[in-house]
């Protein structure tokens, strides 16, 4: 949103709660974060979607139950 871009779904780093859209997004902003970072697990920030992804594993998680918000969330990197 600061750049001015849109994007089609969000994503949530469960280590520092960067919210960052997804690799269908033309910014890729989520896995950018993963690989400035190493924060190896998201979540997607999609209403009704309880699902998680580890970026070191490449595997899809069940994130049923996981808290939304992180210490820092929406930060600007």
């Amino acid at each position: 949103m600061r750049i001015g871009d849109t994007w089609v779904h969000l994503r949530l780093c469960m280590t520092c709660g960067h919210v960052g859209c997804c690799d269908s997004s033309k910014n890729k902003h989520a896995t950018a974060h993963f690989k400035r970072t190493g924060h190896p697990i998201i979540r997607s920030f999609e209403p009704g979607e309880d699902w998680g992804w580890c970026y070191v594993d490449e595997v899809a998680l069940d994130a049923s139950g996981w808290p939304l918000g992180g210490p820092v969330a929406h930060s600007p990197d």
